[in-house]
């Protein structure tokens, strides 16, 4: 057998997405190309490598033992020319360019408008991009390059990523009009132990954190009854009586507004809490962007009923941002 011929990009990146999608029509939607040309870019790929990677059937697509092994490798080599690829863009200038932003569902209607009259108003260059997905894809969009950047609750707690800290809001109360607690002020945590409470599905980072306020509150588990997909669909279900839910207070104005047949229920200082925070892979080429970007955000964040936190952090980012950008600041 002669000697492997030198795959293309081309190739590796249609094997990839094979890999990924074990089917040739979303593996070539996925990546912009034709099926006829995704099938023959594999192919070619296995004669120049000179082994079988791909089994195809009437049904499905398998990987060979060999494609299991080499998928990996390709995926390894695609990250690594993407992280080339934005490295070069960081040199070339900064806040230009795509950047591809990933927020959770109950962060993204909330704080997104404020960030895109950011980004418009101050980086008029930066092609923001936003995909709104939970927090596991989100995480694996970011560690494998599809991602550059995330807004979500944090802490993560995962490493090669590094947070930036933007601001903690309080969760508040909502009920139906004739609930005891509706409207009232200074609601004990203890009050959760016996209340019916409605979450979100599972894959939710909000209904984790429901759930951690209840136990911390002493109530052991919370019986899943009814779910919903979404906060416009919970706080509907509370209005129509079923139960009460918690709610970030960025979510109130725009979710109870939908209904008058909700009352806000706020609790006794230390009201139950999250934090809100961007997300990079450690060590990012346009770190120092990111880090400037933070600082941005957060004074741009004040007009929301959140507590900014990171106010020291947010000066030496913007800090880092100015060394590391030289001269060229965006007005």
């Amino acid at each position: 057998m002669g000697k492997p011929r030198q795959p293309s990009l081309a190739q590796l990146r249609a094997f990839a997405a094979v890999a990924e999608h074990l089917h040739f029509r979303d593996a070539a939607a996925a990546i912009g190309m034709s099926q006829p040309a995704l099938s023959g870019a594999v192919s070619a790929l296995e004669e120049a490598l000179g082994v079988t990677l791909v089994e195809r059937t009437t049904r499905k697509v398998l990987l060979s033992p060999a494609g299991e092994r080499l998928a990996v490798r390709a995926k390894a080599v695609l990250a690594e020319v993407g992280a080339l690829l934005e490295e070069a863009a960081a040199l070339r200038a900064p806040f230009t360019g795509a950047l591809r932003l990933g927020v959770i569902p109950t962060v993204a209607p909330y704080v997104l408008p404020t960030v895109l009259r950011l980004v418009h108003d101050r980086y008029p260059d930066l092609d923001l991009q936003v995909h709104e997905e939970q927090t596991a894809s989100l995480l694996d969009g970011l560690t494998s390059g599809r991602l550059d950047l995330l807004l979500l609750a944090v802490p993560l707690g995962m490493p090669g990523v590094t947070e930036l800290p933007l601001f903690d809001e309080e969760f508040v109360l909502v009920t139906p009009l004739d609930h005891r607690l509706g409207g009232r002020e200074g609601i004990p945590r203890a009050a959760l132990r016996s209340l019916h409470l409605l979450l979100l599905d599972e894959g939710h980072c909000l209904r984790d954190q429901a759930l951690e306020i209840c136990r911390e509150a002493g109530r052991a588990d919370v019986p899943a009854t009814t779910t919903a997909a979404g906060l416009s669909t919970l706080v509907q279900l509370v209005a129509g009586g079923l139960g009460v839910t918690l709610l970030p207070r960025t979510a109130v104005r725009v979710e109870t507004s939908r209904s008058s047949r909700l009352l806000t229920g706020y609790f006794a200082d230390p009201a139950p809490t999250r934090r809100i925070a961007l997300a990079m892979r450690t060590g990012a080429a346009r770190s120092a962007e990111y880090g400037q970007l933070a600082a941005s955000l957060r004074e741009a964040l004040r007009e929301l009923p959140v507590r900014i936190v990171g106010d020291e952090g947010a000066a030496d980012e913007a800090s880092l941002g100015a060394q590391a950008l030289g001269p060229h600041q965006p007005e």
